[in-house]
């Protein structure tokens, strides 16, 4: 019963098999080899233009440099407070960033509305030669509350952020999950809506270190390799993050992976509301966050079952935590079964 995060998932068996395709003979390295170029094509297929790609190793690796690659160290990325880049990155960001600042708004749901982002750029502070320059919308697909951004929410955003000159980046640890539950192309739900730059997630969804930078506009892409080399993640037997990527994005494994470990989520919150556990928010991807009495964490983990206490300021209004109780995040994944999800679910319940 392993809800703590789908990176603790091991590597899907398409993928791990592809590894060891990729470990037979020889290939040119740092990204010279004939894997990579099929990646490279395979991803303007999927996007139905053509892309910049640059794959990395991490999902910190892909937000860090291409934010350090858009802003300038004078310059300030305009995210959600608690987005992963805000608070799991370590400081990654302004690190390669040069010192860029990351200007946390506030949402409910894990999410930036229309509204709060034309306030907070018609109303903060901004410019030399005292204050920084808004310069990158980054918005995290799903959200660190497993919420979603439809395309007409992220165009919305786009367009009060291109109307101000700031790029649009996301973090797409989780695109997939994102994608089999909209009606939606990834084109449609990226650069169609208006997104520059996209870190696209894989290990996350499967693969074992695997994730990738797409420039929709490949000119902005212009000197990005010498970045991810500086930055220590140009990684020299490069065909094995190719072959990842490759083996995922074959045959739209991806989007299969994803629709497993949403339909898991999705089958924990219904035996969860059964029980008389209603998720906080909208299962929207692979994630759901619920109250738990304090007996009954006792009781799951006690008997195994791991995941993480949840701390937020996005909670629905007039929700609150009330002391007999925990809010935990629950987290499925490509290799959640319905046999851990159904137990899960009656230890829970138990009175």
């Amino acid at each position: 019963m392993n809800f703590a995060s789908d990176n603790t998932a091991g590597v899907a068996p398409e993928i791990l098999a592809a590894i060891a395709r990729a470990n037979e003979g020889f290939a040119l390295a740092y990204g010279n080899d004939a894997c990579t170029a099929r990646v490279e094509r395979r991803f303007a297929e999927i996007f139905e233009r053509e892309v910049a790609v640059f794959l990395v190793p991490t999902g910190t690796a892909a937000n860090a440099l291409a934010l350090a690659h858009l802003a300038p160290p004078w310059g300030a990325v305009l995210c959600h407070a608690e987005s992963h880049i805000a608070t799991d990155e370590c400081g990654a960001p302004e690190f390669f960033g040069s010192g860029l600042k990351l200007v946390g708004l506030h949402g409910a749901a894990g999410k930036i509305t229309a509204e709060t982002l034309a306030r907070e750029l018609a109303e903060r502070q901004w410019g030399g030669p005292h204050h920084v320059s808004p310069a990158v919308l980054s918005l995290s697909q799903a959200t660190e509350a497993g919420t979603i951004y439809r395309p007409h929410e992220i165009r919305r955003l786009a367009e009060i952020a291109h109307g101000r000159g700031l790029a649009v980046h996301m973090d797409g640890a989780r695109l997939a999950n994102a994608l089999a539950r909209m009606n939606a192309s990834p084109a449609e739900a990226t650069w169609k809506a208006g997104v520059d730059v996209l870190s696209f997630g894989a290990t996350k969804g499967g693969a074992l270190a695997a994730e990738g930078v797409l420039f929709f506009d490949p000119a902005r892409g212009a000197d990005m390799s010498e970045r991810r080399k500086r930055g220590g993640h140009l990684v020299s037997k490069h065909r094995f993050i190719a072959a990842q990527s490759e083996a995922y994005l074959a045959g739209d494994l991806w989007l299969k992976l994803a629709r497993h470990a949403n339909a898991m989520a999705d089958r924990l919150a219904e035996g969860l509301l059964r029980a008389g556990l209603a998720p906080v928010w909208p299962v929207e991807a692979n994630e759901l966050f619920v109250l738990l009495p304090r007996p009954a964490s006792e009781r799951l983990k006690a008997k195994g079952a791991s995941f993480y206490p949840w701390i937020t300021d996005s909670l629905p209004a007039g929700v609150k935590v009330p002391a007999d109780e925990i809010l935990v995040r629950l987290v499925t994944s490509f290799a959640t079964t319905t046999a851990e999800v159904d137990e899960f679910v009656a230890i829970a319940h138990t009175s």
